[in-house]
């Protein structure tokens, strides 16, 4: 039963139903694409990955371009928009995890509101009250916040504020 199997994929042509039509890189992108939004950086990395030519890649990333299926400026602006809304993390984690998710820093950058500072008070405060007993120790607390990226003004006053409602 296993006497035609080998790891290497040789034996393959002797049977024919286990060979499979290779993928053009368009194809691969699309199916890609329609797990997971990505930047044009990481779906090329994706394809270049899965041994795809540099030109057949720069063909397939135009054409999804062309179609508007791929489209980092309102990738990278939705995927902040989620962050943002979303979760307890800082402007400046927000920022480097869309970087490390292939887009461009003045992209992202482009993206962050002008006035911030009320945005990451309240993601302090909900760091707060998941990780701190609010009579706690306060340097621990803004140790911990500062480690997470947030503004130094954003965290004294969420802790403040955080710590008042215990004194009450």
């Amino acid at each position: 039963m296993w006497s035609n199997y080998r790891e290497d994929g040789a034996g393959d042509e002797e049977n024919p139903k286990r060979r499979k039509p290779k993928k053009t890189a368009l194809v691969s992108a699309v199916d890609i694409l329609a797990r997971q939004e990505y930047s044009t950086r990481k779906l090329t990395e994706k394809l270049r990955r899965k041994g795809y030519e540099d030109e057949e890649i720069v063909s397939a990333v135009e054409r999804l371009e062309e179609k508007h299926y791929l489209n980092d400026e309102d990738a990278c602006q939705r995927q902040f928009d989620f962050l943002y809304n979303e979760s307890r993390n800082s402007v400046r984690q927000i920022e480097v995890k869309l970087m490390q998710r292939g887009f461009a820093a003045d992209l992202v950058k482009r993206c962050v509101p002008e006035d911030i500072w009320e945005r990451e008070k309240a993601a302090c405060l909900k760091v707060l009250r998941l990780q701190f007993h609010a009579d706690g120790d306060t340097q621990k607390m803004a140790a911990s916040l500062y480690r997470r990226g947030f503004d130094t003004s954003a965290l004294r006053a969420a802790i403040d504020e955080y710590t008042a409602d215990a004194e009450e």
